[in-house]
């Protein structure tokens, strides 16, 4: 009978029970033993295991977080860290590690099955920045969350004439902040991917003014050179100059703590499975992401080769739109 190990490991994600809850009833449909490992890495390094049976995650798939906690653990990147690691992976006889999480926590399992452990990584990451899988476990779910702050917030800003600057998750990445802004109706949308000055969204939201809007929004990533603090200092000393009193928004972690939607259940228990069936077809090092409508594994080695381009055509047609 083979033992395989769950953990999740840096940012949680709406959508990672899901995924612990498919890795545990699939795997035991396959004879496999399977063991929760808490607090990601750290649950490695300092051999915090149980097992886990089907009841174990029932009534977890609507709940955000994750059940078996996480962190990221500076302890793990040394060499004693990894070498208590191994060791808790040698007491065990575990045969295999399945790693839920994003950039970080897969070069960890690419570490990991370097050093000879059979690992299989599962996309989840709320900034939708990790190559190998189309969109990522717990993206939908931030993204609605953002996206209903953002309706909220236009309704008040309507209401007294303002302006908003509101900043989103991501990380690097802008995915959320240009998927926001082009649903919510921004006007203007701030990426690290495109470089817009600050005085450009000044005049964004000072024409937005002059054409008799009763609002101008802005969305910002937290990874953009100009982020909503930058921008807020700058805009609040050319307040006639924009026409609308200001009122900036950082969302933060509030958008990593939805209840998962419906798309978020379905990936992460459609990843979770796959990373089950990767490792019955004798699979190793490998990520397994969502690609054309289904799960896909990306091996390890050319994983990390690749870049993931955001699709900047939707920034202009938020820029027309928003007219």
């Amino acid at each position: 009978m083979k033992k395989v190990a769950v953990l999740t490991s840096g940012g949680d994600a709406p959508g990672m029970n899901a995924a612990i809850r498919a890795v545990v009833r699939k795997g035991l449909e396959e004879n496999y033993e399977i063991y929760g490992v808490r607090y990601g890495y750290q649950g490695l390094v300092n051999d915090e295991l149980r097992r886990l049976k089907a009841r174990d995650v029932g009534n977890i798939i609507q709940q955000a977080g994750t059940m078996l906690g996480s962190m990221r653990c500076k302890e793990f990147e040394t060499e004693a860290g990894m070498n208590r690691a191994l060791k808790t992976i040698e007491k065990h006889q575990l045969d295999a590690v399945i790693v839920i999480g994003g950039n970080g926590s897969q070069t960890g399992a690419k570490v990991l099955s370097e050093k000879g452990v059979k690992v299989v990584g599962i996309a989840s990451t709320i900034d939708n920045d990790l190559p190998g899988s189309e969109i990522t476990i717990g993206v939908d779910t931030a993204l609605n969350v953002a996206l209903e702050a953002i309706d909220r917030l236009r309704v008040t800003a309507s209401s007294h004439k303002r302006a908003t600057l509101v900043e989103v998750m991501g990380r690097d990445c802008g995915y959320l902040a240009l998927k926001a802004g082009l649903t919510g109706g921004a006007e203007a949308i701030v990426i690290p991917e495109v470089e817009v000055s600050k005085e450009e969204v000044a005049q964004v939201i000072s024409n937005a003014y002059k054409r008799g809007k009763t609002h101008s929004l802005v969305v910002i990533a937290e990874g953009a050179t100009n982020n909503a603090e930058t921008l807020h200092d700058y805009l609040t000393t050319r307040q006639d100059e924009i026409g609308f009193e200001l009122r900036t928004t950082i969302l933060g972690h509030v958008q990593r703590g939805g209840k998962p939607t419906a798309f978020d259940r379905m990936l992460g228990t459609r990843l979770g499975a796959g990373a089950i069936d990767a490792l019955a077809a004798e699979k190793n090092a490998v990520l397994i992401g969502w690609q054309q409508g289904t799960p896909q594994a990306t091996p390890y080695e050319t994983l990390f080769e690749q870049k993931k381009n955001l699709k900047l055509e939707n920034l202009e047609l938020a820029r027309i739109l928003a007219k």
